[in-house]
This record gives C-alpha cells, structure tokens and sequence, in this order.
C-alpha cells in the first residue's frame, strides 16, 4: 500500500537507456515471461490455498475444487502442524485444525489425498518449520499408494528465512534451519525431478507492510543465501536455480504490481547469473501469485470481490506461472464455499471470457509500464546492496534490521488509512449510513472436535506401529542433526514410514536444536509522525494526556499474542501507535500462554490489557486468560482485536471482554474507546473504594 512514485505522464524520453526493451518473451532477461508463448498456448495454473480442519474435510474441497476448475493443490496447515506439534500437545490445545487441516501421521496424509491422482495433480505445500515430517509424510503416503516420488510434481515453500523476518512459523534458529533447507532441496534434486523443493516468498513481506521494492529486495536476498548454502552442500548454481519458484503477493497497486513481477525477472536473471548459473532455465524466474489477503475488507464484503479481481488481472498482466485468488469472504474467517467457488471463477471468466491470453505481455513498450519496472528493479536492487553492506540475509535478521524496514512501513501505510489520505471504499471513504452490512455467515471450525478426532487417530497409530522401529529411526534422524553427515529428509521419511509423529520427529531434532527463542517486537515512531498534523489524532493523543493526569503517571497496557499465532503486523502497529499516543506498552512477544500473560499482567500491573486474534483461537484462550487472571487477582479490562466474528463478540462480551476491536478499526478511534475503558474501569473502582469507606464509617458510628 506504501505506492512507488509516478508521474502522469509518460513519454518516449521515459524509456532513454533502458537495456531490457528490446527483448523477447523466453529470452533473457525474461522481463516478458519465462516462456516464448505465454498463456496463448497454456493458461496460467488456477491454484486455489485451502486447508480446512480434518484431513477429511480437505479432501472433499480438494476434490470440489478439481472437479469445478482448480488445476492445481495449495495446502494450508494448521499452526501446530507447521510448527511441528502434535495435535495432542498442550501448546496446540486451542489451534489445532482453525488455520488449515492438522497433519500428525502418515495416515492423515494419505487420508487428506485419497481419490486424488498424485501423479498427474501437482501439489503446493506452505510449509517451512516443519516441512521435514509433513513433506516425508506426503512422499510416503504416495509411495504406498503406489505412487513413485519420481512421479510428484509440486512445490514445497521451505522458505524458512522469511519465517524470522515476518511469517514466524520457524521451529528451529536460523542456522540449522538453513541445514533444513539445503538437505531438502538436494533430496529432492537427486530423487524427484517434477518437484521444487524451494518457493521463495515475498507475499508475507508485502502482507506484513512492505512495498513493491522492499518485497523484491528480501526475496532475492533469501534466494541469494538459500543458493549460497545449497552450493555449499555440493549443488551447482544451475541445480538449485532450476529447483527454484517464486511466490509474490499482488495488491491494490495495480500498475506498480504488473511492473514488480516484471521486474522480479528482471532481477533474477542477473543475480542467477552472477551466483554461476548458466542454463536459460536456471535464470527464467517461475512465479506463483496470490491476491492481497491484506487489502480484504472485513466491511462491505462484496467489495472485496472488486479488489481481487483486479488483483488478479495484475498478476495475470505480470505473467504469472499460477495464482490464487482469495475470496471476498477471508477477511472475517475460513472462506466459505460459495465463495470459494467464485473466486475459481473469477479466473476462469478472466482465462476464456476476457481474451486476457490472446497477446503475450501486451504492455511491453509501454511508456509508463516499461519506466516503472526498471524503476522498481533499481530500488530494490538499491535494498540488496544495503542488505550486502549490513553483512547479509542472516545478519539483518539476527539484528532486526529488516523486522524494523517492515514495521515502519507498515505503520505507515496504517496512518495513511487512518487519516483518509489513502482511501478504502467502505471503511474509510463512502461510507453509506443505510449501507446494509453485507457480512456473510461464517464458516465455524470446532477445534475441539478435531482435536479429540485426532487424539483418537494418533492413539490407533501408536497401538499398531512397531515401537522398536520408531525408536531406532528417531535415533537416526538426532544423530544426523549432530554429525551433519546423512541427509535429513532421507532419515525423515524412515521416521514417518514406521509411524512416527510429526511432533516426535520434532522433538527428535530438538534434542540437538532447541525450539528457537523469538525476539521482542521492534517499536518505531513512525505511525505518529505520519499524523502529526491530523486533528482527530491529535485530539485522541489528548484523551491519553488527560488519562495520563488523572493517574498520574502514562496509562499502561499489556498486548498479547497467544496461541501459535505469528501474524503479528497488527499487534505491532497497535503497540507502536499506542505508544506515540501516550500509553506505557509492554508486549509477551509471540506465542505466549495464558498463563504466561496472566503472570506478566500480575508483575506490570497494566491499566488495559489486549488480545490480539487473527486465527480464530481466541475462542479457547481469552476464556483461559479471563480465569488466569481471576486467580492472580488481576482486575484490568480485557479487550480483543483482530479477526473476531459476530457471534463470537457476543460471546466474548459475555464473558467480561470489555470492548472488541475489529479488523479494519482506526487508530485514532482505539486511543479513545482504550482511554474510555480505562476511566469506566477507574470510576468503578474509585466507587467501590467510596463504598468501602462508607461503610467503616457507618460501622464505627454504631460502636
């Protein structure tokens, strides 16, 4: 949402000394496509992401999915299982099955695929922390089904560097996690030639709050250190490039999206070219897209189907290899199926109704087109060079510099919506009072069910397996994290064959890498500089200023993230906003537990304490929270923000939540309805105070 700048008006003088225009489609730079033909011969691949609950439950939207013109899987896991915990661990309670379908065995895999061709459907894995077990599990379960792992044609992510800078679904620190990667993609170089054993991210970056530039700058500086270490580990620089995909985020921006996928390509074939490849296949950049989960609106739902459509066109425009389009409904919880079904159908009206493949890259020559993309090529190779001076990928994570690049642009974009200088239709500009809000009903996942569904699954798995054989393969698998010697996918699949979980072969590495230890947030003090001169910032920044006299001293708060929930760009910008208005802000970092929480609560004595959701687990943890507290006596109001359906508001609101923030919710209007909570909860107390004195009072006057 942060726009590249462009002028309004475009003319030849524009395209002075730019090298890559005259040339040609499956030609290096490949700036107009990796392939000659483009979409006139093969449309794009309609990959639609989904993952609901159960394995079961999967496999029929799977199959809905193929039947009514999705060509190609893209799997959501839930957050246990892309963070290697079985569904039966307690620091999984409250998540299993909510963000995407749990995956604890063999038999859930083959389950989750059954009736579906492996051999002729390709299939798109995110995963990263955990993609040892979850894509060992997937090679057996097609393997015993007959299906050779020559045969698999797909993608999984493992794209763990992004993980540290935004994503967070890490389980180990970054340096054996790199191991990780470096011995899945050679696995998958010698044995599964249909197979890309690495998708490297940047939608995560621009759902987090980069800009196009940003985006590019740390995909290619990941890609850059991936190839680094697979090289290393005995891999040519053509070997790696050739494994290699893409996957880009694609927003509102629609002139600047065309030109950083257009760029991506751009850059690519250079940087792959200086790291040692040769081969034009090696420095052809293959993308998959995804439409902006970020630019849904949670109001005025529909409208989002608009936005996506659009998105979609970009990408399309761009010359994408495959692309997900989100439904207008994902804003508020799992996309239900009717509008699922129309997102399908959004690309296929835009395949065979629209002529959008009849021309291969129809904005070459463009005056403005072909400007903008060498511009976004130079700013973010401008990123990279600043990246390579900070000592590299690892070293601007370890120091959070990249973290803060982020940050501070999301705070940004979030102020420039705040204050109406960047206009949502619906939220923030033409906004009708009579407007029926057209939210449609949720689809409702009961986490409790699949977990015990799946306690009943691991429990059969554990009474048939041949526990000596588990043992010895788990053994194998520790050993080999420890002499770097034998490859890890290798051993992996040994462990899932014989049955063992993935939160056992987890827990078998970490008995060498423990669990990495996440950060504290960065604060900046952008989101307030950006509003410096607004009135209705500067008028809730007096709320906290009179709250602040009342007490005394800054009113404090407590935000917390629980559960297994990593998304933490909302959390961020809310505890940076709030401390430019004023407030004394004190975070957990990510996955705490209620208990965790409740016991920071107890030692800062916070004034508000807030919850922030966005995978639908508040449902099982503020209740958890709300009892914590009572026990330690902590009498501050809780709040929650974030994805909360309607009915779950109520319910919330039920239990004592005292105020509920909504996605899509203006800063300046949190600063006041946070400052009103805070004084309702000061005049309550200061009645009671009044009604204990009374009543000494009274008590001594019949002595």
């Amino acid at each position: 949402m942060n726009r590249v700048p462009r002028k309004p008006l475009y003319t030849s003088e524009d395209l002075e000394g730019l090298a890559h225009l005259d040339s040609m489609p499956g030609a290096a730079p490949f700036v107009r496509g990796p392939y000659a033909s483009m979409y006139t011969t093969r449309p794009w691949t309609i990959r639609q992401y989904a993952g609901y609950a159960d394995a079961a439950d999967s496999n029929l939207a799977f199959r809905r999915a193929l039947e009514r013109g999705a060509q190609g899987l893209s799997v959501a896991f839930d957050l246990p299982t892309q963070l290697g915990y079985d569904s039966t661990d307690e620091e999984a309670r409250a998540d299993v099955g909510l963000a995407g379908v749990a995956i604890d065995t063999v038999d859930d895999m083959a389950r989750l695929f059954e009736g579906i061709a492996l051999d002729r459907v390709s299939v798109s894995m995110t995963m990263n922390g955990a993609v040892l077990p979850v894509l060992a599990a997937y090679i057996v379960a097609a393997d015993e089904r007959g299906i050779e792992m020559e045969s698999l044609s797909g993608t999984v992510q493992n794209d763990i560097l992004k993980e540290f800078m935004v994503r967070n679904t890490y389980v180990f620190a970054p340096e054996p996690s790199m191991r990780i990667v470096a011995d899945v993609a050679r696995f998958v170089n010698e044995h599964m030639p249909r197979f890309k054993a690495l998708s490297v991210s940047g939608y995560h970056f621009q759902e987090a709050g980069a800009d196009a530039s940003l985006e590019l700058a740390l995909t290619f500086a990941n890609a850059r250190a991936y190839l680094r270490a697979m090289r290393a580990r005995g891999l040519s620089a053509d070997a790696v490039c050739e494994q290699l995909s893409f996957f880009f985020g694609v927003g509102t921006d629609f002139f600047t999206e065309i030109a950083k996928l257009r760029a991506a390509r751009l850059i690519w074939s250079s940087m792959a070219e200086e790291e040692g490849a040769t081969s034009a296949k090696s420095r052809a950049l293959r993308m998959h897209c995804q439409t902006s989960g970020w630019s849904l609106g949670a109001t005025r739902t529909q409208n989002n189907i608009v936005r996506t459509t659009v998105e979609a066109m970009a990408a399309v425009f761009g010359g994408t290899q495959s692309l997900h389009a989100n439904a207008h409904d994902e804003a508020l919880a799992l996309p239900s199926a009717s509008a699922a079904q129309l997102a399908c159908d959004t690309q296929l009206i835009l395949q065979h109704e629209m002529g959008l493949c009849d021309v291969v890259d129809p904005w070459a020559g463009s005056y403005m087109m072909e400007s903008l993309t060498a511009s976004v090529a130079e700013r973010a190779r401008g990123i990279v060079d600043e990246i390579d001076a900070r000592g590299g990928a690892l070293e601007a994570i370890r120091t959070g510099w990249v973290q803060r690049q982020i940050q501070e642009r999301a705070a940004a974009t979030q102020a420039r919506i705040d204050s109406g200088m960047l206009m949502i239709v619906g939220a923030n500009a033409f906004i009708a009072d009579d407007a029926d809000d057209d939210a449609p009903a949720c689809l409702a996942i009961d986490g409790e069910r699949v977990r015990v569904q799946q306690a009943c699954r691991i429990a059969d798995v554990l009474r048939r397996r041949d526990e000596s054989r588990v043992r010895a393969a788990l053994a194998a698998l520790t050993c080999a994290a420890r002499d770097n010697a034998s490859n890890l996918l290798a051993l992996t699949i040994d462990c899932m064959r014989a049955r063992a979980t993935v939160g056992e072969c987890t827990r078998a590495l970490e008995a060498v890498w423990p669990r990495h230890d996440p950060a504290s947030p960065n604060t900046t003090r952008v989101y307030g500089e950006c509003r410096r001169d607004d009135d209705a910032w500067q008028t809730a920044c007096t709320r906290v200023a009179q709250l602040r006299e009342t007490l005394g001293r800054k009113p404090r708060m407590l935000v917390a993230k629980l559960g297994l929930d990593g998304h933490d760009r909302g959390a961020n910008v809310v505890a940076s906003a709030l401390e430019d208005a004023g407030f004394d802000v004190t975070t957990t970092g990510l996955f705490a537990s209620p208990m965790q929480a409740a016991q920071l609560a107890a030692e800062q004595s916070p004034d508000v304490i807030g919850v922030s959701s966005l995978a639908g687990a508040h449902r099982t943890l503020v209740p958890r929270l709300l009892r914590e507290l009572a026990e330690r006596d902590v009498r501050a109001p809780l709040v929650v923000g974030g994805i909360v359906p309607d009915d779950d508001a109520l319910h919330l609101r039920k239990l004592g939540v005292s105020d509920i923030f909504t996605a899509g919710s203006a800063m300046h209007l949190i600063v006041e309805r946070l400052a009103n909570v805070i004084r309702a909860k000061q005049a309550v107390s200061a009645h009671a105070r009044a009604s204990v004195a009374l009543g000494c009072h009274a008590s001594a006057a019949f002595r």
